[in-house]
């Protein structure tokens, strides 16, 4: 099972500020991966989530592209519009053709665009 790295954690900091108070507070991060807890537990919405991801450099962008790759990140695990969010931000911030691997894979597990 994954264990966040430093980089893993540093991103999810950029992209859930809120997680700080957890973290202050010695309470362990018990999350497996970057996306699903930052859609499911601190995006208000659709709009936000887009807003946390734009936080993201090309770079750390790309290295979560890598991750869902190699499925050590679960793109997966988020709903289809968040998923189609990433892509989206993806294509604009990094290239269309890392999206465009992104989506394949995300289309071939779940058959969903």
């Amino acid at each position: 099972m994954r264990k966040l790295n430093e980089k893993d954690i540093e991103i999810l900091r950029k992209l859930a500020p809120e997680i700080e108070e957890k973290m202050k507070s010695g309470r362990k991060l018990e999350y497996r991966s970057i996306l699903p807890p930052v859609s499911m537990h601190f995006a208000q919405d659709e709009e936000d989530f887009k807003d946390r991801l734009e936080r993201l450099s090309p770079d750390e962008l790309a290295y979560l592209a890598g991750r869902i790759l190699d499925e050590s990140e679960c793109l997966l695990c988020i709903s289809p519009e968040y998923a189609r969010i990433f892509i989206d931000v993806l294509a604009y911030k990094v290239s269309d053709d890392v999206a465009e691997n992104v989506r394949a894979l995300y289309k071939s597990a779940t058959g969903y665009d």
